[in-house]
């Protein structure tokens, strides 16, 4: 179905999943990574597969690869927490390293059937209109500011040049294949690993907060559907339930799924990445346009997630 596959950040955990999605259905799968953040264990080991650890700064090597693939999957980037305190790191892995994806695919990539951009649902930072649709923004982190930048350039070589894009914005992504392993992971994995090693569930503030977490399947789908139909072409989609979760719930959710109800939890003060104090996205555009579906409640979300660290530790 995909032919030749780019997939940009294919060792983090979002990267890894989509390439264990498609891999039965690709012609080769091209992976850049340069393992900053990612596992190379992470990725699966076939002959349908060619690991490059390299920045996507490196001109050079993206533009060898890009003549060869028919779809692009950008999912590379520096993350939120890593952006206040490196903002000109983010700005170069995010924006720079973007645009550069984007001249090239211009340029090099004469097959090009879609160019899927993962963005991301912080650009509504603390947003006052719930649920929050694609027209809405507020940005407030350098995080957001380099990832909705990005997606001004795609839509800028959408415009001018027809390039076949489209832009996914995820909303806290969790579950397997997620893990501790990466400094940066979501607090789902930082929660169940908490409980695993009988540690205190550390929260950030009062717990009251809220967010809208989308089960990794239900992300993955969002991504093929986007890679294939003509609909999604030039357009952006919120990926999330639309259902808020507070932290404190989602920690007791865990404890009871896991049977440990005795475990802790402790507060902490807010980090400076601690902005939001209500998710909620609105992704009926993507349901009605590509007949995206939510297939997964977070109950059902978390429990697989728990069987499957159950599995990874048991190996």
């Amino acid at each position: 179905m995909f032919g030749n596959v780019l997939v940009t950040g294919g060792a983090g955990f979002i990267g890894s999943q989509l390439i264990k999605k498609i891999l039965p259905i690709s012609k080769h799968i091209y992976v850049i990574d340069d393992l900053s953040t990612g596992l190379r264990e992470s990725i699966p080991d076939s002959e349908k597969i060619t690991f490059i650890k390299e920045s996507i700064n490196n001109k050079k090597i993206i533009d060898e690869i890009m003549p060869k693939v028919e779809y692009i999957f950008h999912l590379a980037c520096s993350n939120i927490l890593k952006s206040v305190s490196d903002i000109e790191l983010d700005l170069n892995t995010n924006l720079i390293g973007g645009f550069n994806l984007l001249q090239s695919a211009y340029k090099n990539c004469r097959m090009l059937k879609r160019f899927i951009y993962a963005s991301t649902a912080s650009v509504y930072g603390a947003a006052t209109i719930l649920p929050t649709k694609e027209e809405y923004y507020k940005i407030e982190l350098p995080y957001a500011a380099s990832k909705f930048s990005a997606e001004h350039y795609c839509s800028v070589y959408y415009t001018m040049y027809k390039l076949p894009i489209s832009i996914l914005r995820l909303s806290n992504v969790y579950g397997p294949g997620q893990t501790t392993l990466n400094p940066y992971c979501g607090v789902v994995a930082k929660f169940f690993e908490a409980i695993n090693l009988k540690e205190p569930i550390i929260i950030y503030g009062n717990g009251n907060q809220t967010r809208d977490f989308t089960y990794i399947e239900d992300a993955l789908s969002a991504f093929i559907l986007a890679a294939i139909n003509e609909k999604a072409i030039g357009q952006v989609y919120n990926v999330g339930t639309g259902i808020e979760t507070s932290i404190i719930s989602l920690a007791n959710e865990i404890k009871l799924i896991s049977n440990h109800s005795e475990n802790l939890v402790k507060f902490r003060q807010k980090r400076p990445i601690d902005v939001v104090n209500r998710r909620n996205i609105d992704s009926s555009r993507i349901q009605e346009d590509l007949n995206w579906k939510i297939n997964y409640t977070l109950s059902e979300g978390l429990k697989e997630t728990f069987l499957w660290l159950k599995e990874e530790r048991e190996k």
